[in-house]
C-alpha cells in the first residue's frame, strides 16, 4: 500500500471562452501546474498512479438530481453563446462543450480513490482535479464547481463500504476547505442539517457575512440539525490574512479534539488551497508548508485513511507548491519547518509573512482568529465531551534507526563519567548507541531514532542526550518525559530547552520553561494534554530536536503513546527521538518505530471525558503559560469583540 494519485489529462479540456473577470482565475493550469510540480520534485513516480474513470449517471444521483445532472449532460451539444447564456444563471460559473465529460472525471476520480483507500490498495492519497466541487448543490452548479466530488465521495463510502462514521471530516484546510468559501452540501444548510455518521468541518473565508457566498448558515452558531447536531463545525474567518499560526490554532484546539472523539473510520479532504500565500480569491498568508502539517496531524486519524480531492486554489506557484506538500506528507516524508515565529492572530496586524510575499490584512476588520477559535468552541461545546469543562477554564529524508550503530567506546565513556549508572556493560553499550542517534538526526542523515534502554540507566540516559543535542548544535530542544522521571538538576532556564513532564503530581509552571501536568487517565484528559498544551508550545518553541522519554509508571496505553510520537514529528520536521525503558512493555519500540516512520497510529478507542478536576487543574496551568506561549492561547481580548 502506499499513497495513491489521480489524475487524467482531459480534465484540462474545459476553459473559459468568453471574457468573465470572475471565472478567468479558474484554469486548466491550475492542474497541469500541480502535475509539473509533482514529476519535478520526483514525487509522481514514489506515488501509485491511476487513470481517473468518469462517474456514471447513476453515481452522480447519490447526491445530484436527475434533472439537473441531464442539463449538465446537454451542454455538450450547445455552442458558445447558448454556453454563456446558461452560465449566467448560476453564480460564479462557466460551462463549455467539455464541462460534462471533465467534471464526471472528477467525481469519479474522488469515488475511485475512496475504493482504492477502503479495499487496501492504497493507504491514502490525492485526487487531482477539475473543476471543483464543494460549491456545488443538489440541482445547481455554484461557484465554479459542477458536481459535488467529496459530497458524492462520502455517499459512496457509507453506501458501498457500510461505514458508520464516514466520511468522517470534510476538512477544509484553508479558509473555506482548504479553500475560501463555505461548501453547502455536507453542512447546515444540505436540507437535513448533516448526513448521520459524518462530521463536517469547515473553515472559510466569512467577514460577517460580507464575503461569498453570504450564507449565515456559515457562522459558527450553525451546528446543525436534528440528527446532525453538533455535526456541523464551522470555524469563519472575520478577516483576510490568516497565517500558519491560525491555521494550526484551528486544528489543534478545534478540530482535532472534535476528530479524536468522533473516531472516524475514514477522512474525507476537500483540498482547497486558496488559502496559500498569494493567492487572489483567500487573501490569506499560509505559507505551503502549513499543509503538509495539517495533512500529517490529519495521517493521526482513522489509521491514516485520508483521501484529499483538489478543490480551490489559483496562484498557480502557491498552489503546485502547497500540493507538492500535502502528497510529501501523505507518503510519509516530515514535514517542513515552518517559517517565522508562530502567533495567532489576536489583533489586525498580529501575523508573520515568512519567505513568501503576502497581501496585507484588509484594515477594516479588526476581528481576531482567536475569537473565531473561541466562537466555535462555545457554540460546539454542548454537544463534545472534549469541549466541556473547558471553556469554563480557560479564558530530510524519512527513516528510523533502531540501535543499530553506536559511537566508539571511548566518546562513550567520556560523555557517562558523570553517571555511575552508565559507566559500564550494557547501559554504556545503550549510550553509544543513543549518542550515534542524535547526531545522525540532527546532521539530517536519518529522520528520526528509538532506542529501548534498561531501566536503571533510563535518567542518565536522558541526561546525556539533551546535552549531546545541545553540544551537537540543536538551538532549541523539546524534551516530553512522561512518568517519573526528574528534570536534569542543571538544566539551564536559557529558552534553549523546553521541559514538558507528564507524572502523578499537581500541574505546574516550574518556569517558563519547565512545565509538570498529572498524569492524565481517560482518552479526554490525554488529549486534552496533547492537544491542548503539548502541540501548542511545541509549535510556538519550534525546536530542533524532540526527545521523548517513556519512563517508569509512564502510564500510557500503547496507542497513546503512539499517538503522541506521531503528532511530535510535525513540529521538529520528523526530529524525533524516543527512548523507551526496556520492560515491561516491549513490543511498545515496535509499535513507536513503526509511527516514526510514517505508519498511522493506532486508534486510541472509545472516547472518555476527563474529570472537571482535571481540566480545571489544566486550564488554570494554560492559563499561567499562555502569556509567554501565544499558541495555547483561543480567545481573543474581550476589548476586541466586535458583535455583527
Amino acid at each position: 500500500m502506499g499513497t495513491a494519485l489521480l489524475y487524467h489529462e482531459d480534465m484540462t479540456a474545459a476553459r473559459l471562452l468568453w471574457d468573465d473577470p470572475q471565472c478567468a482565475i479558474e484554469t486548466p493550469e491550475r492542474l497541469t501546474a500541480a502535475l509539473e510540480r509533482l514529476r519535478r520534485r520526483g514525487l509522481e513516480r514514489r506515488c501509485l498512479r491511476l487513470a481517473a474513470r468518469e462517474a456514471s449517471e447513476a453515481e452522480l444521483g447519490l447526491v445530484h438530481s436527475p434533472e439537473y445532472v441531464a442539463l449538465v449532460r446537454g451542454t455538450e451539444a450547445l455552442d458558445v453563446e447558448a454556453l454563456r447564456e446558461l452560465s449566467a444563471q448560476y453564480d460564479a460559473v462557466y460551462f463549455h462543450p467539455s464541462t460534462y465529460h471533465c467534471a464526471r472525471l472528477a467525481a469519479g476520480a474522488a469515488l475511485q480513490l475512496v475504493d482504492a483507500v477502503l479495499t487496501g490498495a492504497a493507504h491514502n492519497g490525492l485526487a487531482l482535479v477539475r473543476p471543483p466541487g464543494h460549491h456545488s448543490q443538489r440541482a445547481a452548479a455554484n461557484g465554479f464547481c459542477v458536481f459535488n466530488n467529496v459530497a458524492l465521495a462520502a455517499k459512496h463510502a457509507k453506501q458501498s463500504y457500510g461505514l458508520h462514521r464516514a466520511p468522517s471530516i470534510s476538512s477544509r484546510m484553508t479558509p473555506g476547505e482548504l479553500g475560501v468559501g463555505h461548501g453547502p452540501f455536507l453542512g447546515p444548510h444540505s436540507g437535513s442539517g448533516a448526513w448521520p455518521g459524518v462530521l463536517y468541518f469547515s473553515w472559510h473565508r466569512y467577514e460577517y457575512r460580507h464575503f461569498w457566498p453570504f450564507l449565515r448558515e456559515s457562522d459558527a452558531d450553525a451546528v446543525g440539525r436534528g440528527r446532525g447536531l453538533g455535526f456541523t463545525v464551522n470555524l469563519p474567518w472575520n478577516q483576510v490574512g490568516m497565517g500558519n499560526a491560525d491555521y494550526l490554532a484551528a486544528f489543534l484546539h478545534v478540530l482535532l479534539p472534535l476528530a479524536f472523539e468522533f473516531d472516524p473510520e475514514l477522512v474525507l479532504v476537500s483540498a482547497g488551497f486558496d488559502s496559500a500565500i498569494g493567492d487572489p480569491e483567500g487573501q490569506m498568508q499560509a505559507t505551503p508548508e502549513c499543509f503538509a502539517h495539517l495533512t500529517q496531524l490529519l495521517l493521526a486519524l482513522a489509521g491514516g485513511r485520508v483521501c484529499a480531492v483538489l478543490e480551490g486554489g489559483y496562484h498557480l506557484e502557491s498552489l503546485a507548491e502547497s500540493v507538492c506538500m500535502t502528497v510529501q506528507a501523505l507518503l510519509g516524508d516530515p514535514a517542513p519547518p515552518l517559517p517565522g515565529t508562530l502567533v495567532p492572530c489576536r489583533r489586525y496586524g498580529e501575523r508573520g509573512e515568512g519567505r513568501w510575499a503576502g497581501r496585507r490584512p484588509h484594515p477594516t476588520l479588526p476581528r481576531s482568529a482567536l475569537e473565531s477559535i473561541q466562537s466555535v468552541r462555545a457554540a460546539q461545546a454542548p454537544h463534545w465531551a472534549s469541549l466541556q469543562h473547558q471553556e469554563a477554564t480557560l479564558c530530510l529524508p524519512p527513516g528510523v534507526v533502531r540501535q543499530e550503530e553506536a559511537a566508539p567506546q571511548e566518546e562513550a565513556e567520556a560523555w557517562a563519567r558523570p553517571h555511575g549508572a552508565l559507566a559500564q556493560g550494557e547501559a554504556l553499550t545503550v549510550l553509544g548507541k543513543v549518542l550515534c542517534l542524535v547526531d545522525r538526526i540532527l546532521d539530517g542523515q536519518v529522520g528520526s531514532g528509538i532506542t529501548a534502554i534498561p531501566a536503571p540507566a533510563l535518567a542518565a540516559t536522558l541526561d546525556v542526550s539533551i546535552r549531546r543535542g545541545l553540544f551537537h548544535g540543536a538551538q532549541r530542544l523539546l524534551c516530553v518525559a512522561v512518568g517519573q522521571l526528574d528534570r536534569p538538576p542543571d538544566l539551564a532556564d536559557d529558552g534553549r530547552t523546553l521541559w514538558l513532564n507528564f507524572r502523578d503530581e499537581q500541574a505546574a509552571a516550574l518556569s517558563v520553561f519547565h512545565v509538570s501536568v498529572p498524569l492524565p487517565g481517560a482518552t479526554g484528559g490525554f488529549l486534552s494534554c496533547v492537544l491542548g498544551l503539548v502541540l501548542p508550545l511545541a509549535y510556538g518553541f519550534q525546536p530542533d530536536l524532540v526527545l521523548v522519554v517513556l519512563g517508569p509508571a509512564h502510564g500510557l496505553q500503547d496507542p497513546q503513546a503512539a499517538l503522541l510520537v506521531t503528532l511530535l514529528r510535525g513540529p521538529a520536521g520528523g526530529r524525533v527521538l524516543a527512548l523507551v525503558e526496556e520492560e515491561p512493555k516491549p513490543q511498545l519500540a515496535g509499535i513507536l518505530a513503526r509511527v516514526l516512520h510514517g505508519e498511522a497510529p493506532p486508534s486510541l478507542g472509545p472516547f472518555s471525558a476527563a474529570s472537571p478536576e482535571f481540566t480545571q487543574a489544566l486550564g488554570h496551568l494554560r492559563g499561567q503559560l499562555e502569556v509567554h506561549w501565544k499558541m495555547l492561547q483561543v480567545a481573543g481580548e474581550a476589548g476586541d469583540t466586535v458583535l455583527s
